[in-house]
């Protein structure tokens, strides 16, 4: 019996909508675009397919461009940590991809994505070359680290609530994620995920979140009304 091609496999040129989705490609000098255009891959993993693995060396720097994934870790006592989502218009790996190391973290997808890819040497290329590529890195690393002190604060609190609050903020970053917009395409389940939380839960904490004007349940998803309440939650 055939096997599914993989993730890999499965890559292809990007079309020139997708191209307009890349939130950096823009910031690119027009000799740069040239140069790099053709470089840039997409593939389609579908849910549970893996876009990085723990321990595999890095190749790409990778971006969402539609759908949705989750950036985790399996602890020594086999507990999954989740660190955090990763919805459109977000590039993760920058630290990973600089110091060309392996994966310290498994990317999955959790539902039907796109997701684009930027070869390693392409990526240093733009470094040593490109001045709007390195303010682009620069300011995510600057808020990657935020989010990561934000997510071990996240870790620390036991009430289902402020979890699910500050999660969501974390998802409406317009830095990390510019393509989220005020709408943000997650359902119930995914945000389980996400959270560590069942589903019946979450309904429970948006439910009060809606009640609070912080955001409003929307067929497909949750948009934003009031973010800095969400991030506020809890303090």
């Amino acid at each position: 019996m055939a096997q599914t091609p993989t993730v890999y496999q499965r890559r292809r040129a990007l079309t020139e909508q997708e191209l307009k989705l890349i939130p950096w490609f823009g910031l690119l000098k027009e000799n740069e675009r040239n140069r790099i255009e053709s470089q840039l891959v997409v593939s389609d993993p579908m849910p549970g397919d893996y876009v990085c693995r723990m321990g595999r060396q890095a190749t790409y720097w990778f971006g969402v461009v539609e759908g949705l994934l989750k950036m985790s870790t399996d602890s020594a006592s086999g507990r999954t940590i989740t660190f955090t989502g990763v919805p459109p218009g977000g590039w993760f790996g920058e630290g990973t991809a600089i110091k060309r190391e392996t994966y310290r973290y498994n990317i999955m997808a959790l539902r039907r994505s796109v997701v684009a890819g930027l070869p390693i040497e392409t990526f240093h290329w733009l470094l040593d070359n490109s001045i709007g590529f390195n303010r682009f890195v620069m300011n995510q690393l600057n808020e990657r680290l935020a989010q990561f002190i934000e997510a071990r604060e996240i870790d620390r609190s036991t009430d289902p609530d402020v979890r699910v609050a500050r999660n969501l903020a974390t998802l409406f970053n317009p830095t990390l994620y510019p393509g989220v917009g005020e709408m943000l395409r997650i359902t119930q389940q995914e945000l389980a995920y996400l959270v560590g939380l069942s589903r019946q839960r979450v309904n429970v904490a948006l439910n009060r979140l809606e009640e609070q004007g912080a955001i409003r349940i929307e067929y497909g998803g949750m948009r934003v009304l009031n973010l800095a309440a969400l991030r506020a939650s809890g303090t």
